[in-house]
Formats: C-alpha cells, structure tokens, sequence
C-alpha cells in the first residue's frame, strides 16, 4: 500500500515541484516498518539513487530528531493553520488537507530547505532539542 502511494501519488507530486532537478532532489522517510520494506526501498532507490535517507541506509536517519524532519518543523503546522475550522466529517477535512497541500508552491518548499541549518543546529545542540538555538 505505502509503495502504491509513492507510485502513484508521492513521487509524481515530488516531480512536478522539483522538475528534472533530480541532483538536488533528496527524499527522507522515517524507519515506520511501511517505510522500510525490501519493495519500497528498491523502488526508492531506483528513484532517488543516493539521495534518500533512512534508517540503515547511506544516509542513515538521524535518531531522535524530530527537528530535522520538514513534517515536523513546517508541514503539520502550516496545514492545521489552513484547515484548522471545525470540519462537518472526516471526509471534509482530507479534502481541506489535500486541497491547502496541493497550493503549496517552490517558493515555499524552497523556504523550508533550510535544512543545513537545522544541521548545523543539531550538531551544536550535539543531537539535543535545538528549537531554543534559532
């Protein structure tokens, strides 16, 4: 299932936003066990080269970093600001969900990968909660 969202949902999306620019383009995921079977992490690898990180991987996940993952630090909070009024039902709220993630643009997938820095971050933090540092 996950491997089908990729196909067809996740990596089409990443295209159409990152364009032929595949040498910038990186993609990191969690060590969920979804996230990690041998299926999915051929087609990753297919997709992305060297260029993915996760657990056990080239470039392995770093532990216990929440700051480091763009979910975390922007997208949740970005899409509660969005669709945060009180939703009829569960299928109204995907909706506004899908809808306020398909608005977001290069300009502010560019304003987020600021990524380095959250390293640098991390590092000066030596692998602690850095939120405090910025």
């Amino acid at each position: 299932m996950y491997e089908q969202l990729l196909r067809n949902q996740i990596i089409p999306r990443i295209r159409k936003i990152a364009g032929n620019n595949n040498d910038d383009t990186w993609f990191q995921q969690d060590g969920a066990a979804a996230h990690y079977g041998r299926h999915v992490r051929a087609y990753l690898d297919t997709q992305f080269l060297h260029r993915w990180i996760r657990k056990r991987g080239e470039i392995e996940w770093p532990a216990r970093s929440p700051d480091l993952t763009p979910l975390d630090y922007f997208l949740w909070g970005y899409l509660k600001s969005k669709v945060y009024a009180q939703p009829q039902n569960l299928d109204e709220l995907r909706n506004r969900i899908m809808q306020e993630a398909a608005l977001i643009d290069r300009v502010m997938i560019h304003n987020v990968t600021h990524f380095y820095n959250r390293i640098a971050f991390c590092q000066e933090a030596q692998g602690l909660q850095f939120e405090h540092l910025r």
